[in-house]
């Protein structure tokens, strides 16, 4: 029989998720991007208590700021970027672009993806398959250009774009409602874009999460993971800071 890693979304702070990652109640338990520790800690602690590693992507607050203190309650490891260890909690590995970190029988590739930051980087889990992106890719966008240029960003969105089309991309953030809103504006007459609107705002009035969603339909709908060179990239993304 296939094993298969439980990923839970677990809304944090106003419109983050930190995600958490267990193999049930005896296997490895992760969590990628803690930021708020009460409703980390109740979700530890309905799935057995185990916490044994932290991820974190990058270093802005709304992503690390309970990494300490996970980390002190359950005894868990921290993985975060090697070039960025001054900006992060204390690491317990630190790692680089192309690095493997097991995890229980998963082998977690990192990924380089800087744009959003200049260290700022992505865990692939193989089983899944998923990708935790932090603020690297969003469901219909991509983060702000707050450290990286649109060469960066662009570069980043295809390493992304290489991984098989099922992979579920794990995202930092509920961004999709108003990501969508952009996508119909650049593309309204794609009908994948059409349909993904009408799916989130139908999920969003529900009130529950667009994420994880699966890579084969953001190259379907995202307009900066279907940009064809970096120009196009960079005219989207200050588009969509003042859309």
């Amino acid at each position: 029989m296939t094993r298969q890693l439980l990923i839970e979304a677990i809304p944090i702070l106003s419109d983050n998720y930190a995600w958490f990652v267990h193999d049930g109640p005896s296997g490895p338990a992760a969590m990628i991007d803690p930021a708020e520790e009460a409703p980390l800690v109740a979700a530890i602690d309905e799935a057995g208590g185990r916490l044994d590693m932290i991820f974190l992507t990058h270093h802005h607050t709304d992503h690390i700021a309970a990494a300490q203190a996970l980390r002190q309650r359950y005894g868990a490891r921290i993985v975060g970027a090697a070039v960025d260890a001054c900006r992060l909690p204390p690491l317990d590995i630190a790692v680089r672009d192309g690095d493997v970190v097991p995890f229980g029988a998963e082998q977690v590739q990192v990924i380089a993806t800087p744009g959003h930051t200049s260290g700022e980087v992505s865990y692939y889990f193989p089983t899944g398959p998923a990708l935790f992106c932090g603020d690297t890719l969003f469901s219909m966008g991509c983060g702000r250009l707050f450290e990286g240029t649109p060469a960066d960003m662009f570069a980043s969105l295809r390493r992304i774009d290489a991984l098989p089309g099922g992979t579920l991309l794990c995202c930092g953030h509920e961004y999709t409602q108003s990501n969508a809103r952009f996508a119909l504006h650049v593309d309204p007459a794609n009908p994948a874009v059409q349909a993904r609107v009408r799916e989130v705002d139908a999920l969003r009035a529900r009130g529950l999460p667009t994420l994880p969603v699966s890579l084969d339909v953001e190259r379907a709908t995202n307009p900066f993971l279907r940009a064809p060179d970096v120009a196009t990239l960079g005219r989207l993304r200050k588009e969509k800071d003042s859309f």
